[in-house]
């Protein structure tokens, strides 16, 4: 199984986890390892014993000041209006 993504390396980020950061280049989303090996094995439900071999090929590099300040992600969420009554 062949899967590319986006490595993004920011040790200046503000928060902690957004300093190493794996995403899917279209759709941003964040590959999950577990759903992953499971999807290559074709699972049953049960546990299994798995190896797990990860090849890296870097593609293409970017230098920092090209990369966009914050990409898309999951916590870009729109602005709601602020309630500042209560029903009762």
């Amino acid at each position: 199984m062949i899967q590319h993504l986006i490595l993004n390396l920011n040790p200046n980020a503000k928060f902690d986890w957004e300093r190493c950061t794996l995403h899917h280049p279209i759709t941003a989303q964040q590959p999950s390892l577990p759903e992953m090996i499971a999807g290559a094995i074709d699972a049953e439900p049960g546990s299994y014993l798995v190896s797990v071999s990860i090849e890296v090929k870097v593609l293409e590099r970017a230098a920092m000041d090209q990369v966009p300040a914050r990409l898309i992600s999951k916590l870009d969420l729109p602005q709601l209006p602020v309630l500042t009554e209560l029903a009762a």
